[in-house]
């Protein structure tokens, strides 16, 4: 078990590397702006595409949000580790005495925070020109809440697995999508519920679950797949 001194001091990484990863996101704004601006398109695009029926939106309107905040956060996973990995500081990490899987944990966290959560935030006015009724909203904001850290987490595998290549975007989605699915299924399937009138508790279980697991099992994956991407 770990002393007072050496929690403190794997807080302090933590913390650390997070505030480093902030730091840089902000200062490539692009980076910050580009998610966003995609989730923003794919909602607003798709009522010109199909249908601008306030009816037909109203049902759809769970899912539309829940595939552009996953296309968003998608989009967002390449550039995960590709500049640690550029400028030679991921290589840095692999050889720190620090626990590798805390890092990239740190780094996780990071992401969400500058992709995951934004779209959260917009989510809502997103559900209002799709015409969502209104006791379905609490219901997406929460189960975004849950979900995009999972998003998150299972992105980063796959963003470690490809680090080293050029064009890892693609490959990123093939890798991730399928695991993918069970969070879009009860992410869309909790709005849905509420805006029926339904119990939405087992849905907001489930959620909390994956996330759970993937906040343990995820960050160490990520670890592992660093480590044979960087060696090879």
């Amino acid at each position: 078990m770990l002393d007072d001194s050496q929690d403190l001091s794997l807080s302090r990484v933590f913390w650390i590397t997070l505030k480093r990863d902030l730091m840089l996101a902000y200062r490539r704004r692009n980076d910050l702006v580009s998610p966003l601006m995609f989730f923003l398109m794919v909602a607003t695009l798709f009522p010109l595409g199909v249908s601008p029926d306030p009816q037909f939106l109203s049902q759809a309107a769970a899912g539309i949000v829940w595939v552009a905040a996953l296309l968003a956060t998608l989009l967002s996973m390449d550039s995960l580790f590709r500049s640690d990995f550029d400028d030679g500081s991921l290589e840095q990490m692999l050889l720190s005495p620090q626990p590798l899987a805390l890092l990239v944990f740190a780094k996780i966290c990071a992401h969400w925070m500058i992709s995951g959560l934004p779209l959260t935030l917009m989510a809502p006015l997103l559900a209002v020109m799709l015409f969502l009724p209104e006791q379905g909203m609490s219901a997406m904001v929460i189960s975004l809440l849950l979900g995009t850290p999972t998003l998150s987490l299972i992105g980063a595998i796959g963003a470690g697995l490809t680090v080293g290549l050029r064009k890892g975007g693609v490959l990123i989605s093939l890798l991730v999508l399928p695991l993918y699915i069970p969070v879009l299924i009860f992410g869309t399937g909790t709005v849905q519920a509420a805006s029926a009138g339904l119990p939405v508790g087992g849905y907001l279980a489930i959620l909390g679950a994956i996330l759970a697991l993937g906040i343990v099992l995820a960050p160490v994956a990520v670890a592992a797949s660093l480590r044979i991407s960087v060696s090879d």
